[in-house]
């Protein structure tokens, strides 16, 4: 399934900045960067749970959010994209 992860961690302090580069680095581990803290993520259910647990650990829920946008398995057909910054085909291989 496509999930669509987005982020806002605030950042006025030293262990903000921290979280911020902890979320950024979880999410990469998971899915591809659209946008500064924006990842889609070809990620199966119990995969995707364990990511929103670490996620969670991570975030201060006081000052964080964190939004998860379930595009499903159809998930083509729903994202377009116009403009700078082609992305690549989440679905092939990424290392070589």
């Amino acid at each position: 399934m496509m999930v669509l992860i987005t982020y806002d961690v605030n950042t006025e302090t030293e262990d903000g900045k921290k979280r911020l580069r902890r979320v950024a680095k979880q999410c990469q581990n998971y899915g591809q960067r659209v946008q500064n803290s924006v990842f889609e993520c070809i990620i199966d259910p119990a995969l995707f749970k364990r990511l929103q647990a670490k996620l969670a650990e991570i975030m201060n829920k006081e000052k964080d959010s964190i939004r998860y946008y379930y595009l499903g398995d159809d998930w083509k057909k729903r994202v377009e994209h116009v403009g700078a910054k082609a992305s690549i085909d989440i679905e092939a291989t990424l290392i070589v």
